[in-house]
C-alpha cells in the first residue's frame, strides 16, 4: 500500500510541469502582444503631428495600458514558474523578485495591476466623457471601485493571514 502512495505522490508532483504549457502559451502570447504595441506605436508616430493634445493623450494612455498588460504576463509567467514548477537556477541576478513572490504576494501583486490597467480605462473613458450615456459612466466608474475594493480587500487579507502565522508583529 506504501509503494502505491508513492506512486500516487510521484504523479501528483510531477503533473506540475503541465503547467509549463500554459508559461510557454503566454510567452507566446506575449510576443503577439508586443506585435499589437508595436503596430499601435507606429499609428501613432505616424500620426504624432494630426493629433489633437487629447488624441495623444489617449494614445499614450493606450501604450501605458499595454505596458501594464505585458508587464502582468510577465509578473505571472515568473513568479508563477518559480512557485509551482521549479526554481530558476542562477537567474536572482537578473530578476530582483524572484523567490519573493509567493501566490499571496502574487495575487495582491495582479489586483494591483488589474486595478492600475483599469484606471487608466477609466481616464480614457472621462477624456472621450461625450461619448457616453451617463449610465454607461456609472456603470464603468462601479465596475472600476469593484476593482479597487477587491484589490483592498485582498491585501488585508494577506495582511490578516500572516499576521496569523507569526510574520507580522503585533504593533500593541
Amino acid at each position: 500500500m506504501k509503494s502505491l502512495e508513492l506512486v500516487i505522490e510521484k504523479i501528483i508532483l510531477s503533473s506540475r510541469w503541465i503547467l509549463v504549457v500554459f508559461y510557454l502559451g503566454l510567452v507566446a502570447a506575449l510576443a503577439i502582444y508586443a506585435l499589437s504595441f508595436g503596430y499601435k506605436f507606429l499609428k501613432i508616430a505616424s500620426n504624432v503631428f494630426a493629433y489633437e493634445e487629447f488624441e495623444m493623450i489617449l494614445a499614450m494612455l493606450s501604450l501605458i495600458d499595454a505596458a501594464l498588460v505585458a508587464s502582468l504576463i510577465v509578473m505571472v509567467m515568473i513568479s508563477g514558474y518559480e512557485n509551482f514548477v521549479s526554481r530558476f537556477d542562477n537567474a536572482g541576478d537578473e530578476v530582483s523578485f524572484l523567490g519573493k513572490l509567493d501566490a499571496g504576494s502574487l495575487k495582491i501583486k495582479v489586483a494591483s495591476s488589474i486595478v492600475a490597467i483599469s484606471s487608466i480605462h477609466l481616464l480614457q473613458i472621462f477624456l472621450n466623457a461625450t461619448k457616453y450615456t451617463d449610465g454607461q459612466l456609472m456603470w464603468f466608474t462601479l465596475i472600476h471601485l469593484t476593482f479597487v475594493v477587491s484589490a483592498v480587500m485582498l491585501g488585508y487579507l494577506e495582511v490578516l493571514m500572516n499576521k496569523k502565522k507569526g510574520d507580522y508583529p503585533d504593533k500593541d
